[in-house]
């Protein structure tokens, strides 16, 4: 059994901890390692570290910064074989789910290397008459990252450390117990690449000790992912005690599929969305709004579809849908399913008894269809987190814009049809941050940012984009006035010093 070590000062140390995190293959069901709940004193001296390099690395000028994350992106490109593998094995993510996963941490790579330009100020000559003003975007000090399980390299080693990092920031990253393998693993590509110590740490921790990233001072920001309840608790501490932040919560994402879509590849284009990364994702689809003159059909085709997708171990390439992540989940899982029925859903496809020969212990569930779920049933309204389809249905347009907008969450959300007027209406009305029209895993690439709304974001900074380089800066003005020969000699001063 593997005792997982932290990371700090381009090192890995051991931690004292006596209690731990399991890490399991969720596709045979077995403990690989496990990982330690840090003890209060490690994780005090690891940011303790990380401002320490801050003080250094916030002076290196950014084009030196990237040409280290240039080498960063070259090696994750280079280890892809090894990063995919290891986030199917922790995670259990299909191979092509884990090297997508792996190719969004590139991703975010390479938005990271055009920070010599993204953050660039703004100047403005004669703002005022002969006072000229420069604002400039500066580094801000120690951020703190906290994972979730679901995205052991895009998350932690995307959307978090590169950014941060080429702003001339350092981090603290908080990884999820379950699935930190792959992160750690790439904390020694960033060392390979040449990266100061102390400029990214790594740390693994419970609730209790997790508080310290909220409060010490050393922490200027935070950066969460995960779910709604947390998210709040996370957001509203941090900014009690004075640090920037952003939540990244809980979805349900919904589509709305109208009398006139391509029904083939729509429903094609449903099961991917709903049942990939067995659904385990911000982003799925756990919810399609049908028109009801072609819901049957939809419903027909998207179970011959769903029925056919090959359930089996992550690492195997030619399996299509791997287990969900914990003995635990999977129980969850099932039980949503469950509560759905008794709600009075209509079971069309039941994936809640599926074995895959050699693999009788894994995590497994097949792709489950729920048919005919009313507004009212909890199984449509809350963040189930697993290959769970519900199929809501609708006379219109506008009744199905108004089902979907009266959710809670608006992390994303899609239409599928042929007619441009519609996919207008429903691009400028739906509640959606990330709008999918006949896409049905709307997210963008990394140059832009990940906005979703509601009771799935709280900030006012997004992740990525030109508001990633925002959240881990903070601007300054600076105005200057050169005096000529009149008024050297001059002792009138305006009140406002000539900047009206």
């Amino acid at each position: 059994m593997e005792t997982l070590k932290y990371f700090t000062n381009n090192k890995f140390y051991e931690s004292k901890a006596t209690s731990f995190y399991e890490v399991y293959d969720p596709s045979t069901g077995e403990q690989i390692a496990r990982s330690p709940k840090m003890l209060l004193e490690e994780v005090q001296q690891v940011i303790e570290n990380a401002h320490t390099a801050y003080l250094s690395w916030s002076k290196v000028p950014v084009m030196k910064r990237v040409q280290i994350l240039y080498k960063v992106r070259d090696l994750l490109i280079e280890n892809l074989e090894e990063l995919s593998l290891l986030v199917a094995k922790e995670h259990g993510k299909c191979y092509e789910e884990a090297k997508g996963d792996v190719l969004k941490a590139k991703e975010a790579t390479e938005l990271a290397c055009t920070m010599p330009i993204t953050m660039q100020g703004d100047s403005l000559m004669d703002a005022s008459s002969g006072y000229d003003t420069v604002l400039y975007r500066e580094s801000m000090g120690v951020f703190a990252g906290m994972s979730p399980f679901n995205f052991p390299a895009m998350i932690p080693m995307g959307w978090m450390a590169p950014v941060c990092i080429a702003c001339g920031n350092t981090m603290v990253l908080k990884l999820a117990g379950a699935t930190p393998m792959t992160s750690l693993r790439i904390c020694e590509l960033y060392r390979e690449a040449g990266l100061p110590d102390g400029v990214l740490n790594v740390i693994t921790c419970d609730r209790v000790v997790n508080k310290e990233l909220l409060t010490n001072p050393r922490i200027k920001g935070v950066s969460f992912v995960g779910s709604t309840s947390v998210g709040k608790y996370v957001y509203s501490t941090a900014a009690a005690n004075g640090k920037r932040a952003q939540a990244l919560c809980e979805a349900k994402n919904h589509a709305l599929v109208l009398e006139d879509a391509a029904l083939d590849r729509t429903a094609a284009g449903i099961v991917n969305a709903a049942f990939g990364c067995a659904g385990e994702r911000c982003m799925a689809l756990p919810v399609v709004v049908a028109q009801e003159s072609i819901a049957d059909e939809l419903v027909a085709k998207i179970k011959e579809i769903a029925s056919n997708l090959k359930v089996g171990p992550a690492y195997d390439k030619t399996s299509k849908l791997g287990p969900v992540y914990s003995a635990s989940h999977k129980k969850s899982v099932i039980e949503w399913i469950e509560k759905g029925i008794a709600e009075g859903a209509e079971l069309v496809l039941d994936g809640r008894n599926v074995t895959v020969p050699g693999y009788e212990n894994g995590f497994y569930l097949g792709p489950t269809v729920l048919d005919k779920v009313t507004p009212e049933m909890t199984v449509g309204i809350n963040e189930i987190f697993g290959p769970v389809l519900c199929i809501k249905r609708v006379k219109t347009f506008e009744e199905g814009l108004a089902l979907m907008n009266s959710n809670p969450f608006a992390n994303g959300s899609v239409i599928y049809t042929q007619n441009g007027y519609y996919a207008r209406e429903f691009a400028r009305n739906t509640d959606g941050g990330m709008v999918g029209i006949n896409v049905g895993i709307p997210v963008p690439v990394g140059v832009f940012p990940f906005c979703g709304h509601k009771d799935s974001f709280f900030s006012d900074l997004h992740t990525l984009g030109k508001d990633g380089y925002r959240f881990f800066t903070e601007s300054k003005c600076v105005t200057t006035h050169w005096f000529d020969e009149h008024e050297k000699k001059s002792t009138k001063v305006s009140t406002w010093d000539g900047t009206i």
